[in-house]
This record gives structure tokens, sequence and C-alpha cells, in this order.
């Protein structure tokens, strides 16, 4: 059994190709989103998606949401005490999504695709494979986030298409890819996009236009400046959401029992966000330019990722085509159901017998190589691509080069992933050197080949036709390269930190939800906060499921109700 999984920067779903479709599971909750979020309470208990990411805002300091963003880097995030890299985070995410994917099948799972923005470099998709080994899964495939959409708005019909494009706006990604479908073929033409743009940063434009009305110097008065942080942070995303279906919303925050309040106009946030929007324009025309199709050609724009859900976006969009957009696949759930369909295709699922995926090389893959200019004078440290970006994968391409120096005994290349013409500006993958004879400068050729396949693999031949000598390399991390003992010991690690029970998860995300709401109102609607809590929290102690049962309908009710009244 092969799952799916949208690891996502907001949140994340799993998915599995059930009769003849692909389904997403829901969670412990009922739930289809699994917030990406990860905290440890005050008793050291570890709590992962939705009641961690209700802690945000009231124990910044335990919690931690958007660690997508550091995949490949050597960021750390301390969480009670506890140092937790990128990778050990999107671990702990994705342990969880596991452990429902098999409650729901009665099934232990093993194999995972995990879906990938188009745009993460070697070294992003290492960590995110990596990630997936830690939480005991073997990853079968790094599918790009728009091929998986592409295959779930494809597979609807399964008819051929002219080429169409996926937008891909996330919480904190932003993807393009031009697709086109013929024969039972998905063909993806060509990909762009953007790692640090997305639905957090357009939080980040309404706080700061908040920021400029609210008196934060009163708020930091009231609260350390991290805290303050986060409950903006908050009140900004509910502000954004609220926007997409109103001319104006209201920019709430209560600190230490004082309340702060503004409000956002559509039109108000739209000038705050021209900044972000203008930059979705340089990844569509650079995928447009790199397929060589024109605009008025495309068939579709389709979008995907819940940030497409803004007006400002879809207005964005609608302008730069000079047309509506298609919004017949769900934002949230079009990457994760395309995720199940390449687990399917990996599975040779009967039912998919006639589709066929081909997907793109995102980033230029090549070596470094030193030039003379037009003076004579030697340049080192420059970028030769012998696999250009938006190459379709699999590929195997060879480039030659020749000696530079009298007598050289040596030739020794560097490899490298970037579009940048200076190596230094480029992510090194690894280096591979091959003896040659020594002969007079540019007399002896060698050959230079890449393979680069469809899970990310590159092999590097180097091969030196006047004595036959080969020498080969396949492409590792070499500076985070995990060997199986500290894949053991980084599990082990992980697996000593207690988890919240299944069967509690409900019960602790409502609690956190509570938490939150507490501090974000003030008078009569605390107080019914305040006691609905304590109602809950002793029926929780007597442990009687009926009455559990109960009271957790009360206090979800009650507070649904006020956060519904809060944009009435």
């Amino acid at each position: 059994m092969i799952i799916g999984i949208d690891l996502g920067t907001t949140n994340s779903t799993v998915s599995v190709w059930q009769d003849g479709r692909a389904v997403l599971i829901p969670n412990a909750l009922g739930d289809l989103l699994t917030p990406s979020a990860v905290s440890i309470d005050d008793a050291g208990a570890l709590l992962v998606g939705f009641a961690a990411r209700e802690r945000q805002s009231t124990h910044p300091d335990r919690t931690a949401t958007a660690f997508k963003r550091y995949m490949g880097t050597r960021h750390v995030t301390k969480l009670g005490g506890v140092a937790f890299t990128a990778e050990d985070l999107s671990a702990i995410v994705l342990g969880r999504l596991k452990a429902d994917a098999e409650a729901y099948l009665g099934t232990t799972v093993s194999e995972a695709v995990i879906t990938v923005p188009a745009y993460f470099n070697d070294r992003q998709r290492k960590a995110t494979r990596r990630a997936g080994e830690l939480a005991g899964l073997q990853v079968r495939r790094l599918l790009n986030e728009p091929t998986a959409a592409a295959l779930a708005f494809g597979i609807q019909d399964c008819a051929d298409r002219e080429p169409f494009l996926v937008f891909d706006l996330g919480g904190g990604t932003f993807d393009v890819s031009i697709v086109e479908m013929f024969d039972g073929v998905v063909e993806v033409r060509a990909s762009a996009g953007d790692n640090r743009l997305g639905g957090e940063d357009f939080n980040d434009a309404i706080m700061a236009l908040a920021r400029t009305r609210l008196d934060l110097a009163a708020m930091e008065a009231l609260a350390a400046p991290a805290l303050v942080h986060e409950i903006m942070r908050a009140a900004a995303e509910r502000t954004r959401r609220a926007l997409s279906d109103a001319a104006q919303a209201p920019f709430q925050v209560t600190i230490a029992g004082v309340q702060f309040e503004t409000i956002v106009s559509a039109a108000e946030f739209e000038a705050q966000a021209a900044g972000l929007i203008e930059r979705l324009r340089d990844p569509v025309l650079r995928s447009l330019r790199e397929s060589d199709t024109r605009v008025d050609l495309l068939s579709e724009i389709v979008l995907v990722g819940g940030a497409t859900r803004m007006p400002v976006v879809r207005k964005a969009v609608t302008r730069m085509f000079s047309r509506f957009p298609n919004a017949s696949v769900h934002p949230d759930h079009a990457v994760g159901l395309g995720a199940a369909v390449q687990a399917a295709l990996l599975a040779k699922d009967a039912a998919l017998d006639e589709i066929r995926l081909s997907d793109v090389c995102p980033f230029s893959l090549g070596v470094d190589t030193t030039e003379r200019d037009a003076r004579g004078a030697l340049h080192g440290g420059l970028f030769s691509p012998v696999i250009e970006r938006n190459t379709p994968i699999p590929a195997s391409r060879i480039s030659y080069f020749r000696t530079l120096a009298d007598n050289q005994r040596e030739v020794q290349f560097g490899i490298y992933q970037g579009e940048a013409r200076e190596v230094r500006n480029n992510i090194k993958l690894g280096e591979i050197t091959v003896p040659v004879p020594p002969r007079p400068a540019g007399m002896v050729g060698v050959e230079c080949r890449f393979s680069y396949d469809s899970s990310g693999l590159l092999e590097v031949d180097v091969h030196v036709p006047e004595t036959g000598m080969t020498r080969n390399l396949v492409i590792l991390d070499e500076v985070d390269a995990m060997t199986e003992r500290d894949v053991a010991q980084r599990r082990e690690l992980l697996a000593a930190l207690k988890y919240h029970p299944r069967e509690e998860a409900a019960n602790a995300a409502l609690l956190a939800r509570a938490a939150r709401c507490y501090e974000s109102f003030i008078g009569a609607e605390r107080e019914r906060i305040g006691h609905g809590t304590l109602e809950f929290q002793a029926a929780l102690e007597r442990q009687d499921p009926r009455g559990i049962r109960i009271a957790h309908g009360q206090l979800s009710g009650l507070l649904d109700t006020l956060e519904g009244e809060r944009f009435l």
C-alpha cells in the first residue's frame, strides 16, 4: 500500500487510491486537512496538527509552524528546551499522517509519495526524503506539487487537453507549471516558482497595515514582543480569510484583557499586497517563455493552493491572463489527490493503465569551468550547464571539455545545481576527479555525461577517450548525508517524545482552541468561554465517555457561535 502525502507549509493531507479513485483520508478529528504545526505542552507531551496550531498565539515559544520554509537548511527551532530541525518537525507531521492512514485503512503503511514545490532544490528535496525516512516511510517518489495538481485535474475525464497552466499558491510557496495531456500522457512542459512566496506573506501584509494603526507600544507593554507578534499573526490570518467573502473585515487582538481593533478593507489589503502580486508575474512569464507557449494558446488556468481563494489573487490572475481562471478542483485537496494518483501509478493500478506522467528537471545541472576572455585572461568558477532547467526527464546529456594547462594530470569537476553564472551562487552537489595523461594544454578531451531521472537521482560519468578511463558518481548530499545509524538515532529521539493518544486528539485540540479564544475575547464572552472550559475539563477528569461527549459538543458549539459572531 502506497499512500500520497501533500506536506504543506500551512496544512498537510494524506490520501490513497481506493476503488478506482483518489480519496483523502480524514485525521483523528475527522478533518481532511491537518495543520503543519507541532507544539510541546507543559507536561512535555507532543501536540500535532490543529491542537498545536491553536497554541501558536498563546505559546509561541513551544509551537512551530511554517517550518517547511527551512527545509534543507541548518535552522534549529527550540520547543520546550528541545531542539528540532525542519526535518524533525516535518517527520513528526508525516508520522501523524501515517498513523491517520493506518487507522483509516486498518493496515500498516510503509511507502509514500510525498509532494514538494516544483522549485525545491536538491538539498530541500533530500531533506524532505529524510523526513519521510524518519517517520518510518520509504519515500517512493518526490512529486512536484503543480504536477500532482495537474494529475488530479487531468484524470477527471482523461480527455486530451491543449496546454494548461497550473497556478499553485500555497501557504508558503508559489509554483507554476505548463502541462499538456494527450493520449493518456500528462506532460509537464515547464515549471517555475518562488519558494518564499505564499499565504503567510499576505498575512504579513495585513499585519504591517495593522501595525500602523494600532498602539504597538501599548501592546508590547502588556506582553512580550514575540507573543504580541504571534497574536497579531493569528489575527491577520483571520482577517485575510474574512476578506475572501467581505469588502472589509475587523483586525482584532486581545492582550492581557485589553482589546485592540481596526478595520481593514479589501482595497487597502490589495494596495498593501501590491508588491506580492507583482512577484506572481515572473514565474508565470518564465514558464510560458521556456515552454514556448503563448498565453492565448492556454486552454485553462487552473487554481491550486489555499491562498488562491483570496479575491485579490483571483483578480490578479484574471487581469494577467484576460480570462477567468478554472477553480473546479478543490484548492486545498488537489495536490494531495494527485499524490494518490502517482502512488497508484507506481503500484501499477489497472484503473490507470492508460495514464503516463512526464515531468521536467526544475533546475539546471552542470559543472564549474574556467574560461579565457578576449585578452587571454583566465576566469574560474563559472557555471557550465549540462542539463538545462525544464528539460523533460528522465534525461541524459553530454558536454565536452579540454585540459587547461600544459602537462595537466587530472581534471576535477564540481557538480552544481542552479542558474547563476558564478558557481558560488549555486548549490554544490558533489565533486568528481579523473586522471588525464600529461599533454600540452587543450590536447586532452574529457566527456562529462549527466543522467537525471524522475526520482531526483543524478548520475555523473566522466570519460577520457584517450585512455578509456571513466569515473562515475551518484550524487548524494555529502554535507548532510545520514547513515542508517544516524536515521535510527534520530528516530529514537523523536519516538521518545510523548504523544497525546489518538483518541484524545480531539479533546486536546478543543482545549487549545478554547485557550486561544479566551485570550481573544473580553467581557461576558470571555466569562462564557472560561466557564465552558471548566465544565469540559471537569468532564475529562470524571472520565465518563458520555459526559465528555456532551461537554465537548457544548464547548465546541459555544466557540463556533462566538467566532462566527465576530465577523457578522
